[in-house]
């Protein structure tokens, strides 16, 4: 008798397990640090073009220093990160891991602009392999940090439902950061157009 409700309280713990979400959060868990891996592969991908890049725009335009500069600076403080899997559970650390691909983001931005005053170098094959290749890159940026931030919604949204979200007070199991934009305030606020006065 003893043996048999034992093996009905095993029985109704291994059920009771299994509709507790307990197995859906590893399986969330392990889909966002697949998706993860994915976004640092392909900002590692776009910090490895940098160097290339600066080479070759210095060659042509050898008084932007400060944009070389920028860029150069911005790709080492990406590179000196230590990126691990603890930053997808820490808001904090992700938000200086993302301020850090922004700030580069932002001097590719301004590098590719100052390349335009430069026919000789816009004409050079090698920047225009480079070129393309960097736009390619921030495209499976853009695809690597989508998949991202979906398989976070699905853990989040799990980790808040009920009954989940008792299984996950229990374990503890919490949302994970997300991306977001960094210039929220200012692209929230409509732009002022002036066309002067109409006369």
């Amino acid at each position: 008798m003893k043996n048999l409700i034992a093996k009905l309280v095993v029985l109704a713990l291994v059920l009771g397990l299994s509709g507790c979400g307990y197995n859906t959060f590893q399986s969330l868990d392990e889909e966002s640090k697949a998706a993860w891996s994915e976004v640092l592969n392909q900002y590692q991908r776009r910090a490895d073009l940098v160097p290339n890049l600066v080479q070759t725009v210095k060659g042509y335009a050898e008084h932007e220093k400060d944009v070389l500069t920028q860029v150069s600076e911005a790709r080492a403080k990406v590179g000196s990160m230590q990126v691990t899997p603890e930053v997808l559970n820490d808001p904090e650390a992700f938000a200086k891991f993302q301020a850090a691909q922004g700030q580069l983001t932002s001097a590719l931005s301004r590098l590719m602009a100052v390349a335009e005053n430069y026919p000789n170098l816009k004409a050079d094959q090698g920047f225009r392999d480079l070129q393309a290749q960097l736009e390619g890159t921030e495209n499976r940026v853009t695809v690597a940090r989508n998949r991202y931030i979906d398989t976070v919604k699905q853990y989040n949204t799990a980790v808040r439902s009920f009954p989940n979200n008792l299984t996950a007070m229990m374990f503890g199991y919490k949302t994970k950061p997300n991306f977001s934009v960094e210039n929220e305030k200012e692209i929230s606020t409509a732009p002022k157009v002036d066309f002067g006065d109409k006369k």
